[in-house]
């Protein structure tokens, strides 16, 4: 592409590089500039323009831009049409944003020209929302720069750099746990919380299982939610999980199950365990799910929720990004 100032009678046929006023509005940016458009300059007074002019192997921007955002799109999501050399994706449906940070940084990283930007890596999302924009910075690419993108693009890890997991709907069983002196109230807000939470993702309480505060009862709980066909089994504690030896995980683990994971670098929501029972998720929910604001249970819940993979690794992962905005109830709040 030939890029530079050109006198007026020579510019027909060329991309306008800035706005221009003249009578009766302004001859915008980007316009291939046919005869009336030359004429009208010409009448505002203007020698000399900046132009640009595509060349042999050249594809324009909205062509560019719409190449690279088909490359890069996956499952449930949808572009808009190209304009001004920009494409905007959105969700078709409720879920996780899944990016293949490393292709996305590859492709950035490919030609100045070409820039993809993406909400982070596991942001929910409700359909219709904006979840990234490919931007061509100038008029015209390369084709080779454009041909190289898509192949970076259709080779990214899990078949597309950007895809929305969806929530799928579960049955997901509460079993709630108490001690002596437990306050109805805080039992009956922890239900009401956790059912509001699942509703959210699509999902349904099939149940609220209210047990005293030992393994025992914990295991037969464990065994009667699985037995009714729960796709989740939620257990909220009356006291915190601290230990692989304490209540809930022994619980689990005499019921057949196992711990996969305890604690969580994600703050409110440290002291979470993450479990399994024949195939099926088992969360040991932190005390600080009691409020509905956003803490780590949440995205344990949303990666349950899309059927994306959680193990210990998907855990630690969430370091980055882990500290989240205080809860003024919590009964220790964070010191300075």
């Amino acid at each position: 592409m030939k890029f530079g100032a050109v006198p007026l009678a020579e510019a027909e046929g060329a991309i306008l590089a800035h706005s221009i006023a003249v009578a009766g509005g302004v001859i915008k940016k980007g316009i291939w500039l046919g005869p009336e458009q030359i004429a009208r300059l010409a009448e505002a007074g203007v020698a000399r323009i900046t132009v640009a002019r595509l060349e042999a192997g050249d594809v324009g921007e909205d062509c560019a831009a719409a190449r690279v955002a088909a490359a890069i799109t996956g499952d449930q999501v949808r572009s808009a049409d190209a304009f001004t050399g920009r494409v905007n994706l959105f969700a078709a449906r409720d879920g996780l944003v899944v990016i293949d940070a490393t292709a996305a940084a590859a492709l950035n990283a490919l030609d100045e020209a070409v820039t993809i930007a993406t909400l982070a890596p596991f942001t929910r999302v409700t359909a219709g929302q904006m979840v990234a924009t490919v931007k061509i910075i100038t008029f015209a690419v390369a084709e080779t720069i454009v041909a190289e993108a898509e192949s970076i693009a259709y080779s990214a890890a899990g078949g597309a750099v950007l895809r929305v997991a969806p929530f799928q709907p579960l049955r997901v069983a509460l079993i709630l746990t108490t001690v002596a002196g437990s306050k109805e109230s805080v039992i009956a807000k922890r239900a009401r919380v956790t059912a509001e939470r699942v509703a959210s993702l699509g999902s349904v309480l099939v149940g609220e299982d209210p047990v005293t505060h030992d393994a025992a009862a914990v295991t037969a709980a464990i065994v009667r939610a699985h037995a009714a066909g729960a796709d989740c089994i939620l257990v909220f504690g009356a006291s915190a999980i601290v230990d692989r030896g304490d209540v809930i995980p022994a619980g689990l683990r005499a019921a057949g199950g196992e711990v996969i994971h305890l604690g969580m670098p994600v703050d409110p929501g440290n002291l979470l365990m993450l479990g399994r029972m024949g195939g099926l998720p088992v969360v040991g929910v932190p005390s600080c799910a009691s409020s509905p604001k956003l803490n780590g249970f949440d995205w344990v819940l949303e990666r349950i929720a899309a059927g994306l993979p959680l193990g210990r690794s998907e855990i630690a992962a969430m370091a980055v990004g882990g500290l989240l905005m205080e809860i003024p109830s919590r009964p220790q709040p964070r010191q300075g």
